[in-house]
């Protein structure tokens, strides 16, 4: 008990050794015992009695000392240290639940968003007919552009800014919304089912990691991580390559050649898995750390980022089964 105790971890009764008057040690076994189990030569004055050296005498528990000091009763001493000690939501750190429910919230935003631009289209279908759907389609297509416009932006200012907020990642998870709602409902009209399939995908990938994670199978390490920045590079240098080439002549290297696309795709969807990976260990570091409690936000961020991630690209894999 007086190991873990803060108090009686540093009393000297529970050392074993005494300091002695020139500040040296003394090794209390060496001292002759009375029968009463005291040291003899270093004996401690009683309750009550006046101190060797002309130091005041120490009172009872709950009695005044010599200098009119309040001695702590024995019932305060009990109750402070029955008293429950401070937990992270008391200190202002961030605590798995607080990770959790920033990550709840973000995800759920996300996907409220994307539910609606893709019923925008039934709901004005049924309501106006043929020229309400065709009016719902027009909405997704510029829900695809304010979402990809606006998420690049947030995403930039999340990834940069210093102190997380809150605000801005729930931002960033709105325009995230029009984005995937806008896309899904696209690739949704040309191959029906498709969005699905998609979403249990990348469930059953992230569901996956996480208990490969628990479990301790899934770490990251500097090797793999300076071997995941390179190939992020290589990828984002295709990225650029297939847009300009989309742009100048309407071809798409992904989608017009099937088994180049299948291995951008798996190599895409690798790397998410190994940046949730890195993902989750930054939640669960942050804990142990016990970083400031708007961490959890940037957490949030992180974490919706690589799931939105990788549900398009297993999105684009399937599309590219389809055809």
């Amino acid at each position: 008990m007086a190991r873990h105790n803060l108090i009686l971890g540093n009393d000297r009764a529970f050392t074993g050794t005494y300091a002695g008057f020139d500040g040296g040690r003394v090794d209390d076994r060496q001292a002759p015992r009375d029968p009463y189990g005291g040291a003899q030569g270093y004996a401690s004055p009683q309750y009550g009695q006046s101190a060797q050296y002309g130091q005041p005498a120490q009172g009872q528990y709950g009695q005044a000392t010599e200098y009119g000091q309040q001695a702590p009763r024995r019932e305060d001493l009990e109750a402070m240290y029955a008293r429950p000690s401070a937990t992270g939501h008391d200190t202002g750190r961030m605590t798995m639940r607080d990770a959790l429910n920033a990550i709840t919230a973000t995800l759920g935003v996300i996907v409220l968003v994307g539910a609606a631009v893709m019923a925008a289209p039934i709901a004005l279908g049924l309501a106006l007919g043929t020229q309400g759907a065709e009016l719902g389609y027009g909405l997704a297509m510029i829900a695809t552009l304010v979402g990809l416009v606006g998420g690049l932006v947030l995403g930039l200012v999340n990834a940069f800014k210093k102190q997380p907020s809150a605000f801005l990642v729930l931002a960033y998870a709105v325009f995230e919304g029009l984005l995937l709602g806008g896309i899904s409902t696209s690739f949704e009209v040309m191959y029906p089912g498709i969005v699905l399939q998609a979403v249990m995908g990348t469930l059953a990938v992230a569901i996956t990691i996480l208990v490969l994670f628990r479990v301790g199978v899934l770490r990251t390490s500097p090797r793999l991580t300076k071997i995941f920045m390179v190939a992020m590079l290589a990828y984002l240098g295709f990225c650029v390559v297939n847009i300009g080439m989309l742009v100048i002549t309407g071809t798409d290297l992904r989608n017009g050649n099937g088994m180049l696309g299948l291995a951008i795709g798996a190599l895409a969807v690798l790397m998410a898995s190994y940046s949730l990976v890195m993902d989750f260990e930054d939640v669960q570091r942050g804990v142990s750390n016990g970083v400031p409690r708007v961490f959890a936000w940037r957490c949030a961020f992180g974490l919706a980022a690589t799931l939105v991630w990788m549900y398009i690209e297993i999105l684009r894999i399937l599309s590219i089964f389809r055809d």
